[in-house]
């Protein structure tokens, strides 16, 4: 494709948030470091403060194309961001990056050297390997947890990031037309985990010293800590695994409850319910936020939602708790005992109808997205080996 008369070579996309203070300066050098490259840089904006209005005046001046791509519902949060850049961008062939200077501008003509002379999918700006190095990391604890993230995350896919020496980055270029697009599902800072777990790719490396913020405040936090454990074990063990955990932790719950209730004096059946709707509730909240928050928009509404998954594990409930009364009355196992192997069962039941029910798309006509998840999950499970 063509940008002002151009073939553009090279998309830089740049995923801002707040980030008003570093437009200008790296713009100027970005664009000093590819007077040779037709290029443009795609910022995709999430921003609440002047960061737009920024770079729509650097735009204006700009020897290099600079695009604005401002979302008003930041979906997946930064990684969202990259994904919409990667789809919008001109050329096939990009280069993310973040905004606030920490990726060094000049870095990105030697991604662009190494993708031209190796056979390669993805090169990979890495602070791990000689010559790299992550200074910029504020602070000892910070230094700590991305390297304990990154041996972790190297752990959990030695195959697939056997080339990668630094997942974590979010600093690399890729091209386009090798990465199913569709099938990443951003859930935060992490897009090339995403990428390079999800993708069969070839990857090389290059070393980058992690710079000093040029201006600005980092947008690390404990949620996007949390963010990041989600996605890793969305990413390898599926959907079906988290709905597992959160199945678990309520089932804790739910023991736990009865156990201090029936301790207290309660009858059994009567702490029974008291520890299901309990669970029950605190299961959908969990549920929502952290298992089905990609299937939610096409959803039905949050309060339809919650009326399907309130109705249908009552009407389990219903049919679990009698059932529990039968084992303790009749087969005289315990009742924390006969409670642990119902919920058991019931779990494939719940996970199925939450998938294929709660979280259905509301248009008709459209495949189920939902059970295109569940038939994605089936087949990677099958498939030999591992990501």
């Amino acid at each position: 494709m063509r940008l002002g008369g151009a073939a553009v070579q090279l998309s830089i996309v740049v995923p801002t948030f707040n980030e008003s203070e570093n437009v200008a300066e790296l713009v100027r050098r970005l664009d000093a470091a590819l007077t040779d490259v037709d290029a443009e840089i795609l910022f995709v904006d999430d921003s609440t403060d002047g960061t737009p209005a920024e770079i729509e005046r650097v735009a204006a001046t700009s020897r290099i194309p600079v695009r604005l791509m401002h979302r008003e519902d930041p979906v997946g949060g930064l990684g969202g961001a990259v994904v919409a850049g990667l789809k919008a961008a001109t050329s096939d062939i990009c280069v993310v990056m973040d905004g606030d200077l920490q990726h060094p501008p000049e870095v990105v003509s030697e991604l662009l050297a190494r993708h031209r002379s190796h056979d390669v999918d993805v090169v990979v700006a890495s602070r791990y390997i000689g010559g790299g190095d992550s200074a910029g990391l504020t602070g000892r604890t910070r230094t700590l947890v991305s390297r304990a993230s990154t041996a972790l995350t190297k752990a959990m896919f030695p195959i697939r990031l056997a080339a990668c020496s630094d997942p974590m980055t979010g600093f690399f270029l890729v091209d386009r037309s090798r990465v199913r697009l569709d099938g990443l599902r951003p859930r935060g800072f992490k897009i090339l985990l995403e990428i390079l777990a999800r993708n069969d790719l070839r990857t090389s490396e290059i070393p980058f010293h992690f710079a000093d913020r040029h201006g600005g405040d980092s947008k690390a936090s404990m949620t996007q800590g949390m963010r990041f454990l989600t996605q890793l074990a969305a990413l390898r063990f599926g959907k079906m695994s988290l709905f597992a955990v959160i199945g678990g932790l309520g089932a804790i719950a739910n023991l736990l409850i009865m156990f201090v209730l029936t301790e207290m004096g309660m009858p059994y059946v009567g702490a029974a319910i008291i520890a299901a709707e309990t669970t029950i509730i605190g299961n959908f909240l969990l549920q929502e936020r952290f298992v089905f928050a990609d299937m939610k928009e096409e959803a039905s509404g949050g309060w339809a939602r919650f009326a399907k998954s309130f109705t249908f594990n009552n009407v389990e409930a219903a049919i679990r708790i009698p059932i529990l009364a039968l084992m303790v009355e009749t087969w005289h196992i315990s009742s924390v005992l006969a409670a642990a192997i119902t919920l058991a069962v019931a779990f494939v039941v719940r996970f199925m109808f939450h998938s294929l029910v709660v979280y259905a798309p509301k248009r008709e006509g459209k495949p189920s997205r939902a059970r295109q998840i569940v038939d994605d999950i089936d087949a990677e499970a099958m498939r030999p080996g591992e990501l």
